[in-house]
């Protein structure tokens, strides 16, 4: 898949494409449905499938204070939407000049001119465009001046036996998670939530308790759930050696045992007080709650209770 996050870095006379815009933010289930039916099209059209997506979130600059917590970061993202078979993906970084745009600027350099759309894929709700003046119908119209079809896609919603009539969406993984529900966010998603990020030193703590952690550096990329802790997997993707998914007992709060005051994500590796993981980056994923975070009244009841959550999640994740 090509990755591009200039227009300029577009190759001359690439196309024609069937184009789709959004965040994609987690590339969940509804995302990778339409994705992937947009795909089979193009092929069988003989054109190109492209995603044009952005960073930071536009609400980042519009709306600082509600920009959601991104559910993925732009590596996580783009791998994910690789794997629906995308044949490329315009990440484009959301800057006042960007956003400053005429909806009709847009369409015609990015997709008509940039991209040669033939066919834009695009949902009721679209909206594009300075201020978002641009919309459904203002994307026909343009559609009809420039010569590209539009397609329309309704929300995708689960299965009638999951028994919920709402549409998947990233905000509904962001309420699960922000509730601790992993597995229930897993559903939605496909695959485990996960993170992203740098390994640095923390207070050894664990080590000096026989629980060794890798902390999680506090720019990591993903979402971080509700504090507890949690059964997971560690996989080191970047540093010294990449290494196959390890099971992992995952910490999430403030140790309170300590009157921490800072919040913390650590991921303690069954069994391996051997592993050496600072400063490289690591991947976590989060498959099951096994209890809230909690204070202890003393360093016993704290090592019985560890002990415990390894155990519980060896269960969990069947190793």
């Amino acid at each position: 898949m090509h990755c591009w996050t200039d227009l300029a870095e577009v190759p001359r006379g690439f196309g024609p494409s069937v184009v789709t815009i959004g965040n994609f933010d987690g590339v969940h289930r509804g995302h990778r449905e339409v994705l992937t039916r947009m795909v089979a099209d193009a092929r069988a059209a003989g054109t190109r499938a492209v995603v044009v997506t952005f960073d930071p979130h536009p609400r980042d600059l519009h709306q600082p204070d509600r920009a959601p917590q991104l559910l993925t970061g732009v590596t996580d993202r783009l791998q994910l939407l690789a794997e629906t078979g995308l044949d490329a993906v315009l990440v484009q970084p959301y800057t006042w000049e960007f956003a400053r745009q005429s909806a009709e600027t847009f369409v015609r350099r990015f997709l008509v001119e940039g991209l040669r759309a033939v066919t834009v894929v695009v949902g009721r709700d679209v909206r594009f465009g300075w201020q978002n003046e641009g919309d459904l119908t203002t994307m026909l119209e343009l559609g009809e001046r420039f010569g590209f079809a539009v397609e329309v896609i309704d929300d995708v919603t689960p299965a009638p036996e999951a028994g919920t009539p709402r549409r998947w969406s990233s905000t509904w993984v962001r309420e699960l998670l922000g509730a601790g529900r992993v597995a229930e966010a897993a559903q939605i998603l496909g695959r485990p939530h996960r993170m992203r990020g740098v390994v640095v030193r923390g207070d050894a703590r664990g080590r000096d308790l026989g629980f060794p952690t890798a902390n999680m550096a506090g720019d990591s990329a993903g979402m971080i759930p509700a504090d507890g802790v949690y059964a997971g997997w560690l996989t080191r993707t970047g540093g010294r050696a990449a290494s196959s998914r390890m099971p992992a007992a995952i910490s999430i709060g403030t140790n309170p045992t300590f009157d921490g005051a800072v919040r913390r994500v650590e991921a303690y590796v069954l069994d391996r007080d051997d592993l050496d993981l600072y400063d490289d980056e690591v991947l976590l994923e989060f498959v099951e709650l096994l209890r809230p975070t909690m204070r202890f009244d003393s360093l016993e009841e704290l090592v019985a209770t560890m002990t415990d959550d390894v155990a519980k999640a060896r269960v969990a994740l069947g190793v």
